[in-house]
C-alpha cells in the first residue's frame, strides 16, 4: 500500500507548538522521517521545536521548489510508492495556501495516493474570522504588484469588487513593506471601504483592527513593519 502524505500546517511565528497545535497534527509530525518542505531551514526549526524521536539530520528534508517539474514531483513521492508515510510543509501556515504545496498535493492525487490534512493555524481564516467582513463570500489574491501605479490599479479593482458585490478581498505583502502597503492602500481606496489588518496572528504581539478608510487616515497606524500581516477590504 501507499504511504499517506500527509498536510502539516507550519507556525505563524515564534511561538509553543502546543499553545496552536492539536495534539493528533504534533503527534503525527513527530513520527514523520520524509518530509518535503518550502524551505530546508525553516522546516528544520519547526521540526526541532516538535521535539522528535529522531535527530533532524536523520530526517529525509527535501525542497519541493517555487515551480517543480513532473519529474522532481515523483521523486518528491517515492517513499509514498514504497509505503512510507511522508510530511507537506510551508514556511508558516497551512501547506498549499499561498506556497508551492498544491502542486505536490496534485500530483499525489494524480498518484493514486491518500491525503490528510491536519488541523493547525492558517493566518487568512484566522484574519477573516477576526474581521467581523463577509465570510460567506471571500477571495484571496496573494501578493499585489509592488510597482505603485500597477499596485494602485490593483487595489481600485479589489475596492470596486468589495463595494459592488460584497465579497471580502484579502491579500498579503512581505513584511518589510508592510507599512507601504498600508499607505497604498490608505491612498488609493475609497474613504467608506472597510479596511482590516491582522498582524502576528496567533503570537503575544497579536494585533487586529477594522475601520473605514476616513477613520485609518485621521489616526495614526502602529509601526508594523517587519510583522507579518493579512489585508482586507470590505463594504
Amino acid at each position: 500500500m501507499n504511504g499517506i502524505l500527509y498536510l502539516v500546517p507550519n507556525l505563524l511565528g515564534v511561538v509553543a507548538p502546543p499553545e496552536v497545535l492539536p495534539l493528533r497534527t504534533i503527534e503525527t509530525a513527530r513520527r514523520l522521517d520524509h518530509w518535503v518542505v518550502e524551505t530546508p531551514k525553516a522546516a528544520r526549526a519547526f521540526i526541532k521545536s516538535l521535539s522528535p524521536p529522531h535527530a533532524i539530520a536523520a530526517l529525509d528534508i527535501r525542497e519541493l521548489g517555487q515551480a517543480p517539474s513532473p519529474a522532481h514531483l515523483k521523486s518528491l513521492l517515492a517513499p509514498a510508492f514504497a509505503g512510507q508515510d511522508i510530511g507537506l510543509l510551508s514556511d508558516a501556515g497551512c501547506p498549499g495556501v499561498a506556497d508551492p504545496g498544491a502542486a505536490l498535493v496534485a500530483a499525489a492525487h494524480a498518484a493514486g495516493i491518500r491525503l490528510a490534512p491536519l488541523v493547525g493555524p492558517s493566518a487568512l481564516l484566522l484574519a477573516l474570522m477576526a474581521s467581523g467582513m463577509n465570510g460567506q463570500t471571500f477571495a484571496f489574491h496573494g501578493y499585489l504588484p509592488i510597482k505603485t501605479e500597477a499596485r494602485a490599479q490593483r487595489l481600485r479593482a479589489l475596492d470596486d469588487i468589495a463595494t459592488q458585490s460584497g465579497a471580502t478581498q484579502l491579500f498579503i505583502e512581505t513584511p518589510y513593506r508592510t507599512a507601504a502597503m498600508i499607505a497604498a492602500v490608505l491612498t488609493y481606496c475609497r474613504r467608506e471601504t472597510q479596511f482590516c489588518i491582522a498582524a502576528d496572528l496567533t503570537l503575544e504581539s497579536e494585533w487586529v483592527a477594522r475601520r473605514t478608510i476616513a477613520a485609518w487616515r485621521k489616526e495614526s497606524v502602529p509601526p508594523l513593519d517587519k510583522r507579518p500581516a493579512v489585508f482586507l477590504l470590505g463594504a
